[in-house]
């Protein structure tokens, strides 16, 4: 089951638990220089990270400037509230919280369901190669896993989103939703299972020739909870 989100997830993305690139400064110690006044250790935090919520907002919202603005909101809301943050913890989930708090937050005030624009067409702006496998095939694929996901109550699916498309630890997302890392697990498990099962079922609904094929996936795949 996993093969068929992991499809859709960002290749590469690295953890907020891994070190600074290039052996940098630590986010504590720009954290630190931020609070005395420095101005451009807080541009180094948003060069950071501002790539990455970038990507988990377009998983929420399907217009770019709107998640621009949304990651802009969230700086902001980071830099006036610097002084609340407990150095003891860890700054990118913390920042993340406040950013997917506006996200989940801007779709309750619009009253709609956004989910099944999780994969906007603006994060696909590569050509598909000739030479790979036919582009309708994965557009099919796409699709069935934004219906499938819309199925899913919210609490569930931003944890499977954030897991397996985001590909943040469960560590990361206890932190970032503020929830035990059991919890987590808990519903990143029962997330897996309610997204097979609704998978299985609308295939078997298919005939045959109609079911949707996906590269590593088999009957015989078995799921594991991901540390």
């Amino acid at each position: 089951m996993i093969n068929r989100i992991r499809t859709m997830s960002e290749p590469g993305t690295q953890s907020l638990e891994s070190p600074p690139p290039g052996g940098g400064v630590s986010d504590a110690r720009l954290v630190e220089a931020v609070r005395k006044g420095d101005h451009d250790a807080f541009g180094e935090l948003v060069k950071r990270y501002e790539g990455r919520l970038m990507s988990v907002l377009l998983r929420f919202v399907r217009d770019r400037e709107l998640a621009r603005d949304l990651s802009q909101e969230t700086f902001l809301r980071v830099y006036e509230r610097l002084e609340q943050f407990d150095p003891s913890r860890r700054f990118g989930p913390w920042l993340f919280r406040i950013g997917v708090n506006l996200g989940l937050d801007y779709m309750r005030r619009r009253k709609r369901r956004l989910w099944p624009l999780l994969f906007s067409e603006s994060r696909s702006e590569t050509p598909p190669d000739p030479a790979s496998a036919d582009p309708r095939t994965q557009l099919d694929l796409e699709q069935e896993v934004r219906f499938v996901l819309e199925q899913i109550p919210e609490h569930y699916r931003t944890v499977l989103v954030l897991r397996d498309l985001e590909n943040f630890s469960s560590s990361e997302i206890a932190a970032i939703l503020n929830r035990k890392e059991a919890t987590i697990r808990w519903r990143l498990a029962e997330a897996r299972t309610r997204f097979e099962q609704i998978w299985r079922r609308r295939q078997a609904e298919r005939s045959p020739e109609d079911r949707i094929a996906v590269p590593g996936d088999s009957e015989e795949e078995t799921d594991h909870v991901d540390e």
